[in-house]
């Protein structure tokens, strides 16, 4: 299901086209740290990166859920969510190994490293998983990323559940914090960036 913020779309996002939507997500985090230390050769990674996140892209429109921004001039995608309902069980992607070692190529390894990383930390209650949370580069700053956040905690908060999340960057942490989540724990990839696991229990 694909939700659009009336607020910020002059055009019909429902649904969003696959492409569009890893076109973006690749466009705004391919250079973040994760992406970074995955694979360090920036070519690579400009390759490999709309085919990583094709797959969790998928997977959202399959068993997630989809918020989109448009841009109020371009009409082109300003911001895009993945949610994951983890109140009950939900498969994995579709054929995930087998696509995440084609696309990572050398870097297959330390792909396997983070998920293993954030499996191990991931809690067991159930929750709303905030899997990625993307604002195109010239898009960034004019509250994109807020708004995202803030109709889904709307919808949270309503049927008090909480949500979860890792944030990659210091910036991204801090935002988080002034949405009401809280530090719960810390991941030190190998020789890679800090991420900090964090929490917002349902708010009145």
């Amino acid at each position: 299901m694909t939700y659009a913020i009336q607020e910020l779309v002059t055009r019909n996002v429902a649904p969003v086209d696959t492409a569009e939507i890893t076109n973006l997500l690749a466009q705004a985090m391919q250079d973040g740290p994760v992406s970074r230390w995955l694979q360090p050769d920036p070519e690579a990674r400009r390759a490999e990166s709309p085919e990583y996140f094709e797959i969790f892209v998928e997977h959202a429109e399959r068993c997630g859920e989809v918020y989109a921004t448009a841009d109020a001039v371009s009409g082109e995608l300003s911001g895009v969510a993945l949610w994951f309902p983890l109140t009950s069980l939900i498969p994995p992607p579709q054929d995930y190994e087998r696509r995440l070692k084609e696309v990572t190529g050398d870097a297959f390894d330390r792909a396997c490293q983070l998920d293993a990383a954030l499996d191990t930390s991931h809690p067991l209650e159930p929750h709303h998983y905030l899997a990625f949370l993307a604002v195109r580069p010239g898009s960034q700053g004019r509250g994109v990323g807020s708004a995202l956040l803030d109709r889904h905690h709307a919808r949270l908060d309503q049927a008090g559940l909480p949500a979860y999340l890792e944030a990659n960057h210091p910036r991204n942490r801090d935002l988080y914090l002034r949405h009401g989540y809280r530090v719960r724990s810390v991941i030190e990839l190998p020789d890679g960036p800090t991420l900090w696991t964090m929490w917002r229990s349902p708010m009145p």
